[in-house]
């Protein structure tokens, strides 16, 4: 989508950001050890589009989406490494994946069974999913021979990989993570006990990268470390958030003492007051819950959201901070001047977590990608 120069809210990414947490996400891994960088949900919310081409220019080995739809707009944007559709695919999804040059999870026999008369003689490449822990897609260790049984009688499809999720992602439960661990290392060994030796074996998310070499396989899956989030407590490396969501003052009023403000009056102002009003609410992912307890930054400074977020619009407290004006940069998060709102505050904030922060900000926010190496692209 184009941008436009009109309405002020935007989401800045920073491509020398994204670079650098792909090197430092890197720099642990061992020789021969390859990176899917998961650019699901429209790269976690900075642009699948803008940020694809960026890390494949940057070298990674592979993508990973969510869904055949995702991949397809990847393959759109100029996106010529694998690509593979994490969560499955419908049998009417055959053509494109097919069309696309997509790898696809293969989930049970059912699928591989529904797959084969469509197929036609034509070869699909497919990551089968084991199931270690998550209950939710794949099958279970003790049902992978079952599968790789049907799966040998189809010979239209070609095990490329192997694969499982971690259920904490920040692998907060280490004892269940290495029974997960235990799980997919017996998965293997059963699979290459019946003859399958697969490219790509694939289980380390962005935590288990970082920290855990043993799950590295052939293959690590980063996502959040990518975009400048640390999955871990304490994490060593320098990782830098890559985006910056900024709108401006559309309006300054001076309110006395004692008036309410916004939807169902949950503010009342305790003393004469200036209120700016900026355009972004709800409907662009800056969340309800944010009401009453967000700050924003203004000139530097921290300023309280007051009253309810509203649909489209949202109103600062800006009483504190000298000389505000109509049309100065507000950061919902992000850093200016000598303070930073992060996304982890903002996710405390509504009592929610980075992902779903990032991931909901709304398509009518503009991404622009501000990248050293190339000049700048707006998107």
């Amino acid at each position: 989508m184009p941008f436009s120069a009109g309405r002020p809210t935007i989401a800045q990414i920073d491509g020398a950001a994204l670079r650098s947490n792909l090197a430092a996400v890197r720099s642990g891994l061992a020789p021969g050890v390859g990176l899917l960088a998961v650019v699901k949900a429209d790269a976690y919310g900075h642009g699948a589009t803008l940020v694809a081409p960026l890390f494949e220019r940057a070298g990674v080995d592979a993508f990973g989406a969510a869904t055949v739809e995702e991949a397809v707009e990847l393959r759109g944007a100029g996106v010529t490494k694998p690509i593979v559709v994490l969560t499955g695919a419908e049998p009417t999804q055959i053509e494109a994946l097919l069309d696309y040059r997509l790898s696809v999870a293969l989930l049970d026999a059912a699928m591989a069974q529904q797959m084969r008369p469509l197929l036609r003689g034509r070869r699909l490449s497919v990551h089968v999913k084991i199931d270690t822990g998550m209950g939710r897609l794949g099958v279970t260790p003790e049902e992978l021979p079952a599968l790789l049984q049907v799966v040998q009688g189809v010979p239209e499809l070609s095990v490329e990989g192997i694969f499982s999720h971690f259920a904490n992602a920040d692998l907060g439960n280490q004892e269940f993570a290495a029974y997960q661990l235990q799980l997919f290392e017996r998965a293997v060994a059963t699979a290459r006990s019946l003859g399958l030796r697969p490219r790509f074996l694939h289980l380390a998310n962005s935590a288990a990268a970082l920290t855990w070499p043993a799950t590295h396989f052939s293959l690590i899956r980063p996502g959040l470390a990518l975009y400048g989030i640390a999955p871990v407590a304490n994490c060593s490396l320098p990782l830098a958030p890559a985006m910056r969501v900024v709108t401006r003052i559309v309006q300054l009023k001076a309110v006395p003492a004692e008036r309410p403000l916004s939807y169902g009056q949950t503010f009342v102002t305790r003393r004469p007051s200036r209120i700016a009003t900026i355009p972004v609410g709800y409907a662009d992912g800056y969340d309800r819950r944010l009401s009453n307890r967000a700050q924003v930054l203004v000139r530097g400074r921290r300023a309280p959201v007051v009253g309810a977020v509203c649909m489209d619009l949202t109103l600062v407290d800006v009483s504190d901070i000298p000389d505000v004006a109509r049309g100065d940069e507000v950061v919902l998060w992000g850093r200016q001047g000598e303070d930073e709102i992060t996304v982890a505050e903002v996710a405390a904030w509504q009592s929610s977590i980075t992902y779903e922060v990032m991931t909901r900000l709304g398509k009518r926010v503009p991404r622009v990608l501000r990248d050293d190496d190339s000049g700048g692209t707006n998107g």
